[in-house]
């Protein structure tokens, strides 16, 4: 009597599983066939070399790893998008927040009005978006072209080498500081209100709530909007490469990291070392990306 059961528990287990595979197994499929599989190829890839007199593709190890880390065009990127990394993401993070505080607060009248105003430039499609401010930048026509013959000086220069990537910058703050607002927003309506009678009953005024009550709050929802434009600055491709059309001796083909790797790839045939240069990116963001995890996880406690 008790091994029937015994086998019915384990029937009734099996079937359990069994069916738990089957909701998880289509997703499972996906994400092999279209994340680890890609991955798995370039690293692939990375480890062979094509020899162009010889013919044919050779193994060569970590050989392409070597000449990727002295490569002075991959760092040259890596270093502009360090860069950019630095200066750009604080004040787009900066902006959103103070646009979700104000947005929460109860003396901004037609809140949900500027939530969709805010919000709205992220909808627009990122080539889209390029286009227009290219068009804005550009310096024989659009706006900076009209302010220049207007006050008779060519001092409004967004496409000149100097002011590049602060251009490229202002594209990227305007399209996802909407973005990270709403993360902000959406972890500022979880607080419960309690806190916020307890903040009054003992006296807190607007600041005090914000500094003792709400900015503790977001802080799991910053470290999450920091590592997605950690990511995002990394893979910088559309902005600058759109914008190549209209300024070819400012921007190279190596003036991201990203860009280095399709022009290798695309234009220069050279698919070994261009996996190669994804592969080290993929690395060193996943690297950078863990430890702003790990150091805000830690802080949260």
């Amino acid at each position: 009597m008790s091994q029937s059961v015994a086998l019915r528990r384990r029937r009734g287990s099996f079937s359990q599983e069994s069916k738990g595979w089957v909701f998880v197994g289509p997703f499972l499929a996906v994400f092999a066939l279209t994340f680890l599989a890609p991955i798995g190829y370039a690293i692939y890839l990375s480890l062979f070399r094509d020899q162009a007199f010889f013919g044919g593709t050779v193994f060569v190890g970590l050989d392409n790893y070597t000449e990727a880390l002295r490569d002075p065009k991959f760092w040259e990127a890596f270093g502009r998008v360090a860069v950019f990394l630095v200066v750009q993401v604080p004040v787009m993070l900066i902006l959103a927040l103070l646009a979700a505080l104000a947005i929460d607060s109860a003396r901004l009248h037609s809140a949900g009005f500027f939530r969709i105003i805010i919000f709205l430039p992220y909808a627009v499609p990122g080539v889209v978006a390029v286009l227009m401010w290219g068009y804005i930048y550009g310096n024989d026509f659009g706006l900076a072209a009209s302010l220049n013959d207007l006050f008779g000086t060519s001092a409004i220069q967004p496409l000149s080498g100097s002011w590049m990537l602060p251009s490229i910058a202002n594209i990227v703050t305007w399209e996802f500081v909407g973005y990270n607002m709403l993360i902000f927003y959406s972890a500022l309506r979880t607080v419960p209100g309690e806190l916020y009678e307890a903040a009054a009953i003992d006296g807190a005024g607007t600041f005090r709530t914000i500094r003792a009550v709400k900015l503790p709050a977001l802080r799991g929802a910053i470290v999450i909007a920091t590592i997605f434009s950690i990511i995002g600055s990394f893979q910088l491709f559309n902005e600058p490469n759109i914008l190549r059309t209209l300024a070819p001796n400012v921007i190279t083909t190596y003036y991201t990291p990203n860009m280095y790797a399709y022009n290798l790839s695309f234009a220069g045939q050279q698919f070994n070392y261009s996996a190669t240069i994804a592969i080290v990116m993929g690395v060193i963001t996943a690297i950078i990306a863990y430890v702003v995890q790990l150091r805000g996880s830690r802080e949260a406690l």
